[in-house]
């Protein structure tokens, strides 16, 4: 599901000269959300509008990337904190027992320490990514194995890392609120608290954060599972300092308004939060904003940390998910984002809007403006009926007229698209990726002109996705 956002259409500014000539850096950007003029002067890049608030923004950084320029550009440009993304877990930093590696730790680390960025330690025990020799152990030998790891990589980094994930991903996925049935949690309960008392003592000047994924949403099990920890640890004297929210937010976990709850309910506990590994499908510009005000309503919110520079860079290319196109353009997005970072309006704008075909010019019609459900769409001339008004939600569908959404009746080339009454299923729900493309959650296919054709009366379809301008579309 998800909430995705066409691109807006570019907002024209007429300002007198002295006017531009004051603000040129803030007007030269197209924005997704028009905000009023922050009482203080607005930062251009993500880094420097965070700090105005004493926060972060971040990115997880790869360091075989490192030597792309354009990707070590943006991300020295945009980013004033570092999280490695891969190269301070467990196998890369101790790929034997005893003998530690820090060779692609440690250029992450120098790169960011040298470009004046801060350093996120991710992350020191995990059920994944464990080297093979650790996998083969159990019990009391796997226990101490997870102790000397803590204790290895946080004195080779003491008194140089902000935050450390010390545990990840600790709690089962669904609705039982348990703990995951790894090997570490085998080894007995106590031991997410053995590994905070561990890196306590290892670098007594960390930040020591749990952190974990699909617990945004303050209604489900696993964040309430969450929520009982670290109550418990607060009231223990168990040292954590903070909680970690992933927020890979997807069609499987969509962003929920209440992750503002989530996040104000940690912080009363006595802990930080932060956004720890944020990637949006379909990277909804308003999405973005709601996520970063959420961060910035909340006093004890640390920053926010993207999980990659380029969509190129995801681990979800294929959800187009972050605030930079492949060739390191900027999205809509990342404009949502520096807006709110500024301080602007927390309110994102409608969504409703025609939306126009590239190769035709024309736009996705409801033919006679009729209401009856399997109605198929077609191209038509663009105008202001209300039969051409396309809202897009939270969860991810395409309606029209409030209560009829776009609809796909089948999921193999050719399927019809139509108009169907609002029931929820997949067929329903489209993902807007930054190519102009309209794919269907359900069937991985686009919205598509049928034979390319461009004239009035041309139906809608679905069919196999090949970037033609009769499956790219705009907002008019």
């Amino acid at each position: 599901m998800g909430s995705y956002a066409l691109p807006g259409p570019v907002v024209r500014r007429k300002v007198r000269v002295l006017l531009l000539a004051l603000v040129a850096g803030v007007l030269g950007v197209v924005a997704a959300l028009v905000a009023p003029p922050p009482a203080q002067a607005a930062e251009s890049t993500l880094g420097a509008a965070a700090a105005q608030s004493d926060r972060y923004f971040g990115v997880a950084i790869a360091a075989n990337r490192l030597s792309d320029s354009t990707y070590a550009t943006i991300a020295d440009r945009e980013f004033n904190s570092v999280t490695a993304e891969n190269e301070m877990k467990i196998d890369a930093t101790e790929p034997q027992r005893g003998q530690f590696d820090f060779t692609a730790a440690d250029r992450v680390y120098n790169w960011a320490v040298q470009n004046g960025k801060e350093v996120r330690g991710h992350t020191l025990a995990w059920h994944s990514q464990q080297p093979g020799w650790m996998q083969s152990l159990s019990g009391g030998a796997l226990r101490q194995a997870m102790i000397d790891h803590i204790n290895g990589v946080m004195s080779h980094y003491k008194g140089k890392i902000t935050q450390w994930d010390v545990v990840n991903e600790a709690f089962a996925d669904g609705s039982s609120g348990a703990r995951r049935d790894s090997n570490l949690q085998r080894t007995g309960n106590d031991w997410i608290e053995v590994a905070f008392r561990a890196a306590r003592a290892a670098d007594p000047s960390a930040k020591l954060c749990y952190n974990d994924y699909n617990v945004e949403n303050w209604t489900w099990a696993k964040t309430q599972a969450m929520y009982a920890m670290v109550r418990d640890f607060k009231q223990r004297g168990v040292p954590i300092d903070c909680v970690g929210f992933q927020s890979h937010f997807n069609s499987g976990s969509p962003y929920n308004s209440n992750f503002r709850t989530t996040l104000q309910n940690f912080a009363a506990l006595g802990v930080d939060v932060a956004v720890t590994e944020l990637d949006i499908q379909g990277a909804s510009a308003s999405t973005y904003a709601n996520v970063v005000n959420d961060c910035l309503a909340v006093s004890r919110c640390l920053g926010v940390t993207v999980w990659g520079v380029r969509d190129s860079d995801s681990w979800r290319s294929e959800h187009t998910p972050l605030l930079f196109n492949n060739d390191g353009s900027k999205k809509p997005a990342y404009t949502a984002v520096l807006n709110a970072l500024n301080g602007g309006s927390t309110t994102p704008p409608a969504d409703g809007g025609t939306i126009k075909g590239v190769g035709s010019g024309r736009c996705l019609d409801i033919p006679g403006s009729s209401t009856t459900d399997g109605t198929q769409v077609q191209l038509w001339d663009c105008h202001d009926g209300t039969n051409q008004q396309w809202t897009y939600t939270d969860a991810g569908e395409l309606r029209a007229y409030g209560d009829k959404c776009l609809d796909a009746a089948g999921t193999g080339n050719g399927a019809k698209v139509q108009i169907y009454s609002c029931w929820g299923g997949d067929n329903q729900k489209w993902r807007l990726d930054s190519d102009g493309s309209i794919v269907g959650v359900q069937s991985g296919l686009c919205l598509d002109a049928v034979g390319g054709a461009t004239a009035n009366g041309t139906l809608l379809q679905l069919y196999s996705c090949s970037n033609g301008d009769n499956q790219r579309w705009t907002r008019a």
